[in-house]
């Protein structure tokens, strides 16, 4: 999927409540407005909040480039640049420095902590648990010259697809490092997180845990013990439970889905389930048929109590490769879908 800016904040516009009032444009600028303005006091005509909420809104409406940006502020309604606060028109130039300086980081947050608080209500202690997504993702369009592309580690709801929360990830480093700081800020608590074989890691599964989570993790080469002892588990003698049929790409495609409670547990810490996903897939083209097991997956559930239900939201996140297993500045920046 593309990790386009227009595309990623149009995809947003879905969960908009297009009969929100007026005042949802003041609030999103003086979120914004909260922000460290990075420009000299001196020579300021626009607010910080004011122009980066014409950004947005300007992205929404279609804008691929700065020069269009300024070219929607010159032509949004008065009332529109009244309850963003945006006094005068920001030239194309003035937008680039502005958005070259701009910490990212803190864009994530406040935008994050927003989307979450209208994308999702707070977890009850009788609701059905909320899938969180975990993964990483490289932006189309971000390498410049020595540089490499921007790497951003982002926090997803499975049911609105909604980024609540990001972090870039260090040009020298990998996606483990911004784990913990990306989930610092949201409360976890009555979450599933699920997240790939990177993060099946001793330290994310406690911190987790710590916060009143959940989590289903894949397991791979990386965690070789954990992985021997899930394919010895007895899975022919496992009913199954869960079953998906799917058409797409010039093949189709059969998940099949057991569960196993494992007691005392699995040798991962709070891991008490593991999940074998096994694909059948038919390529339409030729009519041949490939059977390809995915190996367990453990999961945690506070309680530890093999009558937990799998969550309807987690059935959906797929395997990516044959051998995974489930365990219960300057250039361009934007949310991965």
């Amino acid at each position: 999927m593309s990790s386009s800016l227009i595309g990623v904040l149009q995809r947003h516009c879905g969960i908009i409540d297009p009969c929100r009032p007026p005042e949802e444009l003041t609030s999103l600028h003086e979120t914004l407005d909260q922000l460290p303005d990075p420009r000299r006091v001196r020579g300021r005509r626009c607010g910080l909040g004011s122009l980066l909420a014409v950004c947005l809104l300007a992205v929404l409406g279609g804008a691929t480039s700065l020069a269009g940006i300024a070219r929607f502020a010159a032509d949004a309604p008065f009332d529109v640049r009244t309850r963003i606060g945006l006094g005068g028109l920001p030239r194309a130039t003035t937008l680039g420095r502005l958005l070259s300086l701009i910490d990212g980081d803190a864009v994530d947050d406040a935008i994050g902590v927003r989307l979450a608080r209208h994308a999702a209500d707070p977890v009850e202690d009788d609701q059905p648990l909320v899938g969180l997504a975990v993964d990483g993702k490289t932006v189309r369009g971000s390498r410049s010259g020595d540089k490499k592309a921007v790497h951003l580690l982002a926090t997803v709801l499975h049911e609105s697809q909604a980024v609540i929360s990001q972090r870039q990830t260090a040009a020298k480093s990998n996606e483990i490092p911004a784990f913990v700081p990306l989930l610092d800020r949201l409360d976890l608590h009555g979450h599933v997180i699920t997240a790939d074989a990177m993060h099946t890691q001793t330290d994310h599964a406690e911190q987790i845990t710590s916060r009143g989570a959940h989590y289903i993790l894949v397991v791979k080469g990386n965690q070789k013990k954990l992985r021997s002892q899930q394919r010895r588990l007895p899975w022919r003698e496992i009913p199954l439970q869960h079953r998906t049929r799917e058409r797409a790409h010039g093949r189709g495609e059969i998940r099949r889905l057991k569960v196993c409670t494992v007691q005392p547990g699995l040798l991962f810490p709070h891991a008490v389930q593991a999940i074998e996903f096994k694909r059948l897939r038919t390529n339409r083209t030729t009519g041949k048929t490939t059977i390809r097991p995915a190996t367990a997956s453990s999961w945690h559930f506070g309680s530890e109590d093999s009558s937990c239900t799998i969550p309807r939201c987690t059935r959906r996140r797929r395997a990516k490769s044959s051998d995974e297993v489930q365990l219960t500045g300057s250039r361009p920046r934007a949310r991965p879908a």
